[in-house]
């Protein structure tokens, strides 16, 4: 018989929507349920009753190489840490696998590895999930339409199609998404807004002549996982 089994090579963790950068080892939450012992003087045969009490979401523990410039990933756990903040996160299987764990967690620990003399630079933190983790494992709607002012797309767009170039002639562009439902953002320069179906988004700046620019589009209905499309658009030099 042959085996289901997947590589785990390829799982990504984001905070706040910001992929944390070179991580080696991703836990996942841990469900649990505490119990109240309720055994009373008719139990049946003299056995202990029990019933269930409160949900617990576990601990999430990550390792990585440490990066300082990751400032929305690594850095921001520290921020958060400090500021006691419950910070949303998303664990993104494979790509072989459908499926995610949404949920909010506390940053309770952050620790950056030993410098020894052969080693490398390494960190590690731990995510203590506060409120119910979410499994999803059916996948969103794709996009029903993606296009791109001041470019064309290639190859054209394609609902299963995820991944697009663009050449630009001009410094700016806008970007038009449309969706049965769910909520759609845009990321681009380090900036993400939310877009309306079949509206534009706001001006996305493409830098200098001869800069690229990556265009990032998630698509996600409620209780299921994200659908990504990626433009990458090349301001031509004129």
């Amino acid at each position: 018989m042959t085996t289901s089994a997947k590589s785990a090579f390829g799982v990504a963790l984001a905070r706040n929507g910001n992929t944390i950068a070179e991580l080696t080892n991703i836990g996942h939450p841990s469900l649990s349920m505490d119990t109240a012992d309720v055994t009373n003087h008719q139990s049946s045969d003299q056995y202990k009753e029990h019933i269930g009490t409160l949900l617990d979401g576990g601990e999430v523990a990550i390792e990585g190489n440490f990066i300082s410039s990751d400032s929305d990933g690594q850095i921001g756990l520290v921020t958060d840490l400090n500021n006691r903040t419950a910070q949303s996160f998303v664990i993104t299987f494979p790509t072989s696998i459908t499926a995610t764990w949404t949920f909010s967690a506390l940053v309770t620990a952050f620790e950056i590895g030993s410098m020894t003399q052969e080693g490398t630079m390494t960190f590690s933190a731990t995510l203590k999930v506060t409120g119910k983790p979410v499994l999803a494992i059916t996948a969103s709607n794709n996009l029903t339409d993606l296009s791109i002012t001041t470019a064309t797309l290639y190859p054209a767009f394609a609902a299963g199609t995820y991944e697009y170039v663009a050449t630009s002639t001009v410094d700016t562009c806008t970007v038009t998404a449309t969706f049965v439902a769910g909520t759609c953002t845009l990321t681009a320069n380090g900036a993400s807004q939310t877009l309306t179906s079949g509206v534009a988004s706001s001006t996305i700046d493409l830098g200098s002549d001869g800069d690229m620019t990556e265009i990032v589009v998630k698509i996600q209905e409620t209780g299921k996982t994200v659908k990504t499309y990626t433009i990458q658009v090349a301001n031509e030099a004129i």
